[in-house]
């Protein structure tokens, strides 16, 4: 079970970092700065990776939206996993 969450944390930040390797471009056309992929590889790596599938000139519309908030419910629930699976290692927490 561990292995599972360390891959959900670990994962895209992983493809992130392989994919500006071997795609800048692709992230330049996407993002205008820096600030915005490192916040977002630190906060919410499953919507920073898809913002630059359905956006790669930072446009967004249609579909793309529902993208956008299934990566966002992912990021989300790889938060919430992760907490909720580590409250047995605060004592007097549940």
């Amino acid at each position: 079970m561990c292995l599972f969450f360390t891959l959900l944390l670990a994962g895209p930040r992983v493809a992130i970092v392989f994919w500006w390797l071997i795609n800048p471009d692709r992230w330049d056309a996407a993002f205008d700065t820096f600030v915005l992929p490192a916040l977002g590889f630190i906060f919410v790596p499953w919507t920073t990776l898809m913002f630059v599938i359905v956006a790669p000139f930072g446009n967004v519309a249609g579909w793309d939206w529902f993208w956008l908030v299934l990566a966002l419910v992912a990021d989300i629930s790889t938060w919430g996993s992760s907490s909720y699976s580590n409250r047995g290692r605060i004592p007097g927490y549940a």
